[in-house]
């Protein structure tokens, strides 16, 4: 169902209301440079509005229900260290920085890479610390021209993490964020902003991971630009375990160098309305990419990756798996675009999105696409959606394995090709649990 003209309208005034009474209160820092840039982003989140399902990008996926709800949007938590008990990642180490409702809390949070080795601070501090790198960066590389959510959480960016590798400097310990919705007493959003420069040479390992905490509405949208200069290294894993009233929005941009190498895994277990938006430019020679994806919506659940690869150099290369399991009446979207532009020869591009979906209610919606500019290249798409394969579900139980147990290895060897991207070992032994448990039930 479409919502009311009045439902789009109202959150929107919302938006631009409360986008005024912060600048209000910032007498000098309105007229800063990176201040420009918000407003800028918040006239383009007026001119586009939020998006419909007559918009080509978003046929499939319908914000009307974030829409219909009402958001606090910049409350306080109360949240404590032991609120975080049950949302605790067993023998987890390395960096481990906590946002609450968008907030860094650094009285939850621990550093323990030596400062010569990476310079981590909150959005908020870097400003105050840096204004002039910040700009230099701020919005260069995720475009809110044609983006309502990127333009928005421009306009509103006001924390989140700022992660500075020095050139030929490896992070020995991988830099965890933990961003938390409190929704115990009401309706809460936030719109973290993060910054990732790795330097020539340099390496780092990251991940982002969210949760929601109590049963009110919960709207995180988020925006996370990535540049990785010369011959630079990246893991970067995100973990989506929200709730059935929470909506989710994020975005990754990443700039590549020559010779850099990308490594993604997005794993999205539950959420009520979930978007993900992967896109890479392969600015370098030599660059190399590689993305995969898990999403197992169930319930009235629904997920939707959309990711764009955009080879603009010679010599570069990119692969793409993303996988589904979709039961109940659980929907998920794929779009997978890439894009080789005239210049950019001898590309190698691959791409393949596979689903299982297990009950009539479930659907699963997929458009590969390709856009090739360029004649000499080697590049593939393709897309599956079926059942599990009987003939190994028979050969199971024709060996003493019930049913459901069968059915439960099967896909759980499944997802394997995904979750064992995940390099840290804590984060992947946690999922690997979560995923087995959730394909149980």
């Amino acid at each position: 169902m479409t919502p009311s003209f009045s439902s789009y309208t109202d959150f929107k005034n919302q938006l631009l209301a409360a986008f005024r009474t912060n600048e209000e209160r910032m007498n000098g820092e309105s007229k800063t440079p990176l201040h420009q840039v918000r407003r800028a982003a918040l006239n383009q989140f007026d001119l586009l509005g939020f998006p419909t399902i007559r918009h080509e990008e978003w046929k499939y996926s319908n914000v009307s229900g974030l829409l219909k709800e009402a958001f606090d949007l910049d409350a306080p938590s109360p949240l404590k260290a032991e609120d975080l008990v049950q949302l605790e990642i067993p023998n987890l180490d390395g960096n481990v920085l906590y946002f609450v409702n968008g907030r860094y809390r650094a009285d939850l949070s621990r550093l323990i890479s030596p400062a010569g080795q990476v310079q981590i601070l909150s959005f908020a501090e870097a400003l105050r610390a840096d204004p002039d790198f910040i700009g230099s960066h701020f919005a260069r590389y995720a475009d809110y021209q044609d983006n309502a959510f990127t333009a928005l959480n421009t306009a509103f960016a006001n924390d989140g993490v700022v992660v500075r590798v020095p050139n030929n400097t490896t992070v020995e310990q991988p830099i965890i964020l933990r961003f938390i919705s409190d929704a115990r007493e009401q309706n809460i959003a936030s719109q973290p902003r993060n910054l990732v420069i790795v330097g020539r040479n340099a390496e780092v390992t990251m991940a982002e991971s969210y949760r929601t905490l109590g049963d009110r509405a919960s709207f995180v949208n988020v925006v996370t630009e990535i540049v990785l200069d010369r011959d630079a290294r990246m893991q970067h894993y995100k973990v989506q375990d929200e709730t059935d009233k929470a909506y989710h929005i994020g975005t990754t941009q990443v700039n590549q160098s020559d010779n850099s190498h990308f490594y993604s895994a997005t794993v999205t277990l539950n959420g009520n309305f979930v978007r993900n938006n992967l896109n890479i430019v392969l600015n370098g020679q030599y660059a190399e990419a590689f993305m995969y994806g898990l999403y197992m919506p169930n319930g009235r659940q629904h997920v939707d990756n959309h990711t764009l690869v955009d080879h603009a150099m010679p010599n570069s290369f990119s692969n793409e798996l993303y996988k589904g399991i979709l039961n109940d009446n659980g929907t998920g979207v794929f779009n997978g675009k890439i894009y080789v532009r005239p210049d950019a020869q001898k590309t190698n591009a691959y791409q393949s999105c596979k689903n299982v979906v297990l009950s009539p209610g479930a659907s699963m919606n997929t458009k590969p696409q390709l856009e090739i500019f360029a004649d000499d290249v080697k590049c593939s798409h393709g897309t599956t959606t079926g059942q599990l394969n009987d003939e190994a579900l028979f050969y199971m139980r024709s060996r003493g394995i019930p049913k459901d147990e069968a059915q439960t290895l099967l896909l759980y060897a499944f997802s394997q090709d995904v979750l064992s991207q995940i390099k840290i070992q804590a984060i992947r032994e946690y999922l690997e649990r979560v995923v087995a448990q959730k394909l149980a039930k």
